[in-house]
């Protein structure tokens, strides 16, 4: 089949948006339903009779592509803050007051018109992607182009990626649900990090609340034996008094044999050293469990900082993850806006470290990575360090000379370094918002 003959893309009745449809049809289909990437040749035309169709050796226009993909195209290659700028610059919005929603929906409608504000969006698609067409313009087939773009996803370098392959002349439909599908569970992954995050939170909470009913258990039980004790040595004083007593009252006024008394000075002894014995013994349990006791509170005062630290990480994961959730792939949240900020991210895996790269990029930053010395070489880190004017390194992650390198640049930069607990996203995230 001939990659730039394409099927109409199907229409859903009640349906608001491009995106909103295909995934209606995903839904009743069962799986991708077909449609065509870019629009008939005789849209293209924009209706002028004689007039010949556009060539497939040239580059895809942003309106001549199916209304299906402008809604990913502009949230994830498109910044939020760059967007309301060229929409203000185009007299689409008045002000500021318009929400990124609003702003993303007028960006969607206008995509596919031909007009001003469509040639000024695909001008701005063409310039912040420069490096990226220029990477992507080599590929001579569609196997080259999907491997160009897998290369790109696993590094996280989605959104130049993302558009050089559509507006490509050799990317076909089911090269374009590829990558559709792609960006479509990156949502996804941030979210499941999440999750994991809040599974974690939850059972650190029942492990807490356990130890605690343990140790008020304990203490109950430590107080109940002291008290018994205590009560048991009186008894026997008591006891013994008594007895000395009688035998002193008995033998009042005659001569006893002094061997019985002495029998019952021996039999009294000898029960008192076995109760200071016994003291003794209660006395080092007493012991032992006061240290025990002292342990477990300090374990559980640990778990309470944990908590704590993985409740502040959770509640910035969620808010970050609800900003993102409320605007398309890409856009930019803003209360997480970074404005520009480059963040260096030395260590960690190199998937979530191509998350972090597409979180930080939808909030308005930039985020270098290097690997710790496993792949790339350490001579890269001064030069990245330079750049940055924040650096990150998730401790269980990293290999020592790496740290110990990472520490000293930062040291003579001048630049702030943040260890990070682990390599988890949500950490990240975490460190990202307190430090910035």
């Amino acid at each position: 089949m001939d990659p730039h003959v394409f099927l109409k893309s199907a229409e859903v009745p009640g349906a608001t948006l491009p995106h909103e449809r295909a995934l209606n049809d995903f839904t009743r289909a069962g799986g991708w339903a077909p449609f065509g990437l870019r629009i008939p040749n005789a849209a293209l035309t924009n209706g002028a009779p004689g007039k010949p169709p556009l060539s497939p050796k040239r580059r895809t226009k942003l309106w001549e592509l199916t209304a299906m993909l402008h809604c990913s195209i502009i949230g994830t290659c498109l910044m939020s803050g760059e967007l309301r700028s060229l929409l203000r610059r185009c007299g689409a919005v008045p002000d500021n007051s318009s929400s990124d929603h609003e702003l993303h929906k007028i960006a969607v409608s206008a995509a596919g018109q031909h007009d001003a504000i469509a040639k000024e969006m695909h001008k701005a698609l063409e310039q912040r992607h420069r490096s990226a067409i220029a990477r992507f313009s080599g590929a001579a087939s569609a196997a080259e182009l999907r491997r160009l773009w897998d290369e790109a996803a696993q590094g996280g370098d989605i959104p130049g990626a993302y558009w050089a392959l559509l507006t490509h002349p050799l990317c076909d439909d089911d090269l374009a649900r590829h990558a559709f599908g792609d960006i479509h569970m990156l949502s996804h992954l941030v979210g499941s990090a999440n999750r994991v995050a809040l599974q974690k939170l939850r059972r650190l909470e029942n492990e807490r609340a356990e130890l605690e009913d343990k140790l008020l258990r304990q203490e109950r039980r430590l107080r109940e034996a002291v008290v018994s004790r205590d009560a048991r040595i009186a008894d026997l004083n008591s006891a013994l008094l008594a007895k000395a007593e009688r035998k002193a009252a008995e033998m009042a006024g005659n001569d006893a044999p002094l061997a019985a008394l002495n029998h019952l000075v021996v039999d009294l002894r000898k029960q008192l050293d076995a109760e200071v014995r016994r003291r003794e013994r209660s006395e080092r349990k007493l012991q032992e469990i006061s240290g025990l006791l002292l342990a477990r509170t300090q374990q559980l005062s640990a778990l309470k900082e944990e908590n704590a630290v993985l409740g502040a990480e959770s509640a910035a994961a969620e808010s970050a993850l609800a900003a993102l959730s409320e605007s398309a792939p890409g856009e930019q949240g803003e209360s997480h806006s970074l404005g520009g900020t480059v963040v260096l991210y030395v260590g960690g895996r190199p998937r979530q470290a191509a998350q972090m790269k597409l979180f930080v990029e939808r909030a308005g930053g930039e985020l270098l990575h290097h690997d710790g010395g496993i792949e790339e070489h350490g001579d890269l880190l001064p030069g990245l360090v330079s750049r940055a004017r924040v650096a990150m390194f998730p401790v269980d992650c990293i290999s020592h000379g790496a740290a110990l390198s990472l520490k000293r640049l930062c040291r003579q930069a001048d630049k702030p370094l943040i260890p990070l607990r682990s390599s988890g996203l949500t950490t990240f995230v975490h460190a990202l918002k307190q430090a910035l």
